[in-house]
C-alpha cells in the first residue's frame, strides 16, 4: 500500500469543459522555487491524492504536464482527462473528479522533465510543429503562453499546434489558441476524428497524426506557409505529446521525409547512426518505445522507408 501523502496544496479553481475533461488550477502552500519564471515550459509536476473512501488502497501520484506559463506564480494549471478504463485499481482521475474547489491535495512543486524546446530541437530558424493528442496539448500551451507573457508583441509564426480530439467540444483552449493565431500568427490546426457525429463541424477531420499521411502532407505544407515538398528536417522540428498511437504513427509517417526519432531503441532497430541529429521528439513517462520493435516485418519496412529517404 502506498504511503499516505501529506497534503501541501489546495485546489483553487476547477473548470469542467465536458464531463470527462477539466482544467485544474492548484495553489501550493509554499512559495514556488526561485524568482520570475520558475520552470521551463514543457516540464511536468507530480500531483497526488489519498484514497479516503478505500484507505486500504492508499495514495496515488501521477506526473502531469504543466499547462500554465512559468511566469504565473500564484496557481499551477493542469489539463486532465478522466480515464474511463484505467489500468490501475486506484486511478488518480477517479479521485480527482470527486474533488471540489477548496479541497486539499499533494503537489510536488519541483519541476521535472526534458521535453522543452531547449532540450529537444533547440532555438533555431525551424518551424516548431507541436502535435497534441487530447490533453497532450498542455506543454505546448505553456510554451506559447510563455512566449507571449515575455513579449506581448511577439510573433508565433514559427510555431504550429496540431490538436486532435474526438469531438470539437474536446478541443480545449480553442478560443485562446484561435486568438493567438489571429493576433500573433500561431499556426493552429484543430482536428476531430469523429466528424460524422457532429454535422456542424467544418474544420479539419481525422486524428492529429493524419496530417502526415502522404496524400495530406502537401495540404499541411500549404497551411503552414511552406513550399511544396519542404516539410523536411532542415525546415521543421516535431514535438509530440499525447497518446502512444499518435506518437508512434507520427514517427512512422515522417520517416520517408528523413525525420530521425529521438529514441535510441528505435534508431538502433532502424539502423540509424547514433550520431545522427534527431528531429522528432516526444514526451514519455516510461521507456516503452511507441513503435512495436518486436514486429520484425514492420521494423524491416520502416527501415527501408527511412533509408530510402536519402538520409540513411
Amino acid at each position: 500500500m502506498a504511503k499516505e501523502l501529506v497534503y501541501n496544496a489546495t485546489l483553487a479553481e476547477r473548470e469542467d469543459l465536458t464531463p470527462a475533461l477539466a482544467v485544474f488550477r492548484i495553489r501550493p502552500d509554499e512559495a514556488l522555487p526561485g524568482e520570475g519564471s520558475w520552470f521551463v515550459p514543457g516540464q511536468y509536476l507530480t500531483i497526488g491524492l489519498n484514497n479516503t473512501e478505500k484507505p486500504e488502497l492508499g495514495s496515488v501520484r501521477r506526473p502531469m504536464s504543466i499547462a500554465s506559463a512559468p511566469e504565473r506564480r500564484d496557481l499551477v494549471e493542469f489539463y486532465i482527462r478522466f480515464v474511463d478504463k484505467p489500468e490501475s485499481d486506484n486511478p488518480l482521475t477517479h479521485l480527482l473528479w470527486k474533488t471540489r474547489v477548496g479541497d486539499r491535495m499533494f503537489l510536488r512543486s519541483q519541476p521535472v522533465g526534458k521535453f522543452t524546446v531547449e532540450d529537444t530541437m533547440g532555438h533555431d530558424h525551424r518551424l516548431k510543429v507541436c502535435v497534441a493528442a487530447g490533453t497532450g496539448l498542455a506543454p505546448f500551451l505553456s510554451m506559447v503562453r510563455s512566449k507571449v507573457n515575455r513579449d506581448p508583441s511577439t510573433r508565433l509564426d514559427d510555431w504550429a499546434i496540431i490538436h486532435g480530439a474526438s469531438y470539437s467540444k474536446d478541443l480545449g483552449y480553442r478560443d485562446e489558441l484561435e486568438h493567438l493565431a489571429k493576433k500573433h500568427g500561431l499556426r493552429y490546426l484543430p482536428t476531430v476524428s469523429r466528424p460524422r457525429e457532429e454535422a456542424h463541424w467544418t474544420g479539419h477531420v481525422g486524428r492529429a497524426e493524419d496530417f502526415f499521411l502522404p496524400d495530406r502532407l502537401p495540404g499541411l505544407e500549404d497551411s503552414l506557409g511552406l513550399d511544396r515538398n519542404t516539410f523536411r528536417p532542415d525546415r521543421v522540428g516535431i514535438l509530440i505529446c499525447g497518446l502512444q498511437g499518435t506518437i508512434g504513427a507520427t514517427i512512422e509517417r515522417l520517416l520517408h521525409r528523413g525525420f530521425v526519432p529521438d529514441n535510441r531503441k528505435i534508431r538502433r532497430a532502424l539502423e540509424i547512426p547514433e550520431d545522427a541529429a534527431a528531429h522528432t521528439f516526444y514526451e514519455a513517462y516510461d521507456t516503452v518505445p511507441p513503435i512495436d520493435l518486436n514486429d520484425a516485418a514492420r521494423v524491416a519496412e520502416l527501415k527501408k522507408i527511412f533509408h530510402g529517404s536519402g538520409r540513411g
